[in-house]
C-alpha cells in the first residue's frame, strides 16, 4: 500500500513539473516580462497549495472514519460517543481546507 501512495505522488510531482515547463515556455502576455511569469508563478502556487491541502484533507477524513468505524465494529453501544466527536474532528480537518483555499483565493486576486 506505501508503495502504490509513493509511486502515485512522485507521477503526480513528475506531471504537474512538466506541466510547469509547458506554461513557462508560453510566450509572455501583454503585459509583458516579469509580471506575467511572476502572475504564472502564483496561480500555479495556488493550484499547489488546494490540491495539497485537499489530498492531505482526503487522507485525513478517510483514516478519521475508517477508525470511528472500527471502534463502533468493535462495541456497537459506543456509536453515540464515538459519532460526535467524529464530525467535529471532521469540520475540523475541512476548515483546514477551506482556509487553503481562502488563502489561494488572497494569492490569487492580490495580483
Amino acid at each position: 500500500m506505501k508503495k502504490v501512495l509513493v509511486v502515485t505522488m512522485l507521477l503526480g510531482v513528475f506531471i504537474s513539473f512538466s506541466f510547469v515547463s509547458i506554461a513557462m515556455a508560453a510566450e509572455g502576455a501583454a503585459t509583458g516580462g516579469l509580471d506575467s511569469g511572476v502572475k504564472q508563478m502564483v496561480a500555479l502556487a495556488a493550484g499547489l497549495g488546494i490540491a495539497i491541502a485537499a489530498f492531505g484533507g482526503a487522507i485525513g477524513q478517510g483514516r478519521s472514519i475508517a477508525s470511528a468505524l472500527d471502534g463502533i465494529a468493535r462495541n456497537p453501544g459506543a456509536s453515540g460517543k464515538i459519532t460526535t466527536p467524529m464530525i467535529i474532528g471532521l469540520a475540523m480537518i475541512e476548515s483546514l481546507v477551506i482556509y487553503s483555499l481562502v488563502v489561494s483565493l488572497l494569492l490569487i486576486f492580490k495580483l
